[in-house]
């Protein structure tokens, strides 16, 4: 069992995240609001994200670049779990001011 200290926090694996660029538009996906939820146990990382729509075209890359991200960081015997969720729906409002200004929605 891996020690209680050589597991990330919540925030470590949100900066691993941001890694993961949404190819359509170019914004990583933790800014643009997709991840809801990240909890971290001494088994796994379960993510609780959607994407900006039921029909997202680049659904399977997004979450192939997870696996990539996270494989290489966390500790092989820590599980990630990534659940699609579609409550709520995901909206623009979600996304923080970086990325509304990378859009041009932001004074």
């Amino acid at each position: 069992m891996t020690a209680p200290a050589s597991l990330p926090d919540v925030e470590s694996v949100r900066t691993l995240l941001r890694r993961v660029i949404d190819p359509e538009v170019g914004v990583n996906i933790v800014d643009l609001g997709l991840v809801y939820r990240i909890d971290v146990t001494a088994e796994e990382v379960l993510i609780e994200m959607t994407m900006t729509s039921p029909a997202c075209p680049m659904g399977d890359m997004i979450m192939d670049d997870i696996d990539a991200v996270l494989d290489g960081a966390l500790p092989e015997n820590l599980r990630v779990v990534v659940k699609m969720v579609w409550d709520p729906p995901w909206n623009p409002g979600m996304m923080n001011a970086e990325a509304r200004e990378h859009f041009g929605w932001e004074k």
